[in-house]
């Protein structure tokens, strides 16, 4: 839940140091807040100056808004936020570990970091996020990144606070790991990074157990917070002047199943559309056999829920699908998909796909490109198969070769390019709204702006027009995205 910054400063405020923590949360980390505020305090006196603390997010959309809770903590103890590791007094790591890759790059940031520690010997480092739920990646900062001074994982973000005070009064590395838990604490500081924007936590975990993912044994099994609590954060956000909003979940259409008086995720998204002042809804991520009748009537007739749907297929071989644990064939998945388009003809339909799961063939492969060819996605993630150690795939015997599993991949992304690129085609030209979102990266005299079927237009615009809506000529297609001007 996500509170005025003047309410969190009460609470924080109230706070009695003289006493024992309280056991309860969140009161419990708004005392650490306060003690952390005091430490901070005296740590900028002696060097005559703020401290600055770097948060650098490495994941998923579930991250990102973990990292901005983070940052709010970090902020309201007294650091000075800053985007420059090399500047920070403080960097934490908000890791991903869906890839092996997420890894080595941790480890490759941990090697410049262990650096500037040796002439920045105050430099405090934490590390949180997916890949400290694994034990063999503890047992390797342990032995050979000791400098570390934090670690913690994703089921006690909440306690970051508390973690930070022990964190200041002990020399050696603090690991404080949990393999799990039932709670949700949502009361905490958020440092939002765009004021017209946000993403909101619905629920945590998964149930799926994919036989490819680690995300059920990091992320834990799935706990929906309570509908009343999200609306309520929905209305403070509306009245902070946020108009888009992305309800976040590893898998939001199994929403509401483990709370005490079960909610679809459908009767949730009618009850956001209520919400005055929120101009659109989005949410991520849904797994196609829990996509219900339900869902696709609420999408389809209103005005708010984007025209945008990411439906991850993976694999359109039965074969890799049920090695996978899918639990849906291809025959389904495309009946799904027509259904969908049947409803919404003009939605936006974008996907996962994996290459190279063990026991892929390259006739396998060629059952992917057929979905893809006859969906028409708008784009498409595609990745190479990654070994995650832990998972069923991990342990299968029919490991596809690195040359074999690349030929595919390219194959299939050429595909996924040129699918993308003729469905973009198709809207130039059209005037649709777009939220101005920031200043294009490219070129300063350009804003970027978001369609509601996710695609981005650079435009012509002010900055002060940063978070309005507008409405934007597709004048060029570029295969991804537009150039514009406002109409």
């Amino acid at each position: 839940m996500e509170y005025r910054k003047d309410e969190i400063d009460k609470r924080i405020d109230a706070q009695d140091l003289t006493m024992t923590p309280p056991e309860r949360e969140p009161q419990r980390q708004y005392y650490f807040m306060k003690k952390c505020q005091e430490i901070v305090r005296k740590k900028s006196e002696e060097l005559g100056r703020p401290l600055y603390a770097c948060t650098v997010n490495m994941g998923c959309q579930m991250n990102a808004r973990d990292s901005e809770k983070l940052s709010g903590i970090l902020t309201k103890v007294g650091y000075v936020l800053t985007q420059s590791e090399e500047d920070a007094d403080f960097v934490i790591y908000n890791t991903c570990t869906v890839r092996d890759n997420a890894n080595q790059r941790v480890y490759g940031r941990l090697g410049f970091l262990n650096s500037m520690k040796r002439h920045k010997p105050h430099l405090k480092i934490a590390l949180c996020g997916c890949m400290m739920q694994e034990p063999s990646v503890i047992e390797k900062i342990k032995k050979s990144y000791r400098f570390v001074d934090l670690i913690f994982g994703t089921h006690n973000l909440f306690k970051f606070a508390e973690l930070l005070a022990t964190m200041f009064e002990n020399r050696e590395m603090i690991i404080d790991i949990w393999q799990g838990t039932d709670q949700i604490v949502e009361e905490l500081p958020v440092n939002r990074k765009y004021p017209y924007k946000s993403g909101i936590n619905i629920m945590y975990g998964c149930n799926n157990f994919c036989s490819y993912c680690i995300v059920p044994y990091v992320r834990g099994r799935e706990r929906s917070r309570e509908p009343r609590e999200i609306i309520g954060e929905i209305e403070r956000l509306a009245a902070d002047g946020v108009v888009e909003i992305m309800l976040l979940g590893q898998n939001v259409n199994s929403y509401g199943k483990t709370l005490e008086q079960p909610v679809s995720f459908a009767q949730l998204l009618r009850e956001a559309e209520k919400v005055d002042g929120i101009r659109r809804i989005r949410f991520m991520t849904s797994h196609p056999k829990d996509l219900s009748d339900e869902l696709i009537e609420v999408m389809q007739n209103s005005t708010k829920i984007c025209r945008h749907l990411h439906l991850p297929v993976q694999a359109g071989s039965d074969r890799i699908l049920a090695a996978m644990n899918r639990r849906y064939t291809k025959a389904q998945y495309l009946a799904l998909v027509e259904k969908i388009k049947t409803a919404m003809p003009d939605i936006s339909l974008t996907t996962d796909l994996i290459v190279g799961f063990p026991g892929e063939t390259p006739e396998d492969v060629e059952e992917t490109i057929d979905v893809v060819k006859r969906v028409q996605y708008d784009n498409a993630f595609t990745f190479l198969y990654s070994k995650r150690t832990g998972t069923p795939a991990a342990a299968m015997d029919n490991q596809v070769p690195e040359e074999t599993a690349k030929a595919g991949f390219n194959k299939l992304l050429r595909v996924v390019q040129d699918t993308a690129k003729e469905r973009a085609a198709r809207l130039q030209g059209c005037v649709m709204e777009a939220l101005v979102e920031e200043v294009n990266e490219q070129d300063p005299a350009l804003m970027t702006g978001r369609l509601s079927n996710n695609m981005l237009v650079h435009f012509p615009a002010r900055q002060s027009q940063m978070g309005q809506f507008v409405k934007v000529s597709l004048d060029e297609c570029h295969g991804f995205y537009y150039t514009g001007h406002i109409v």
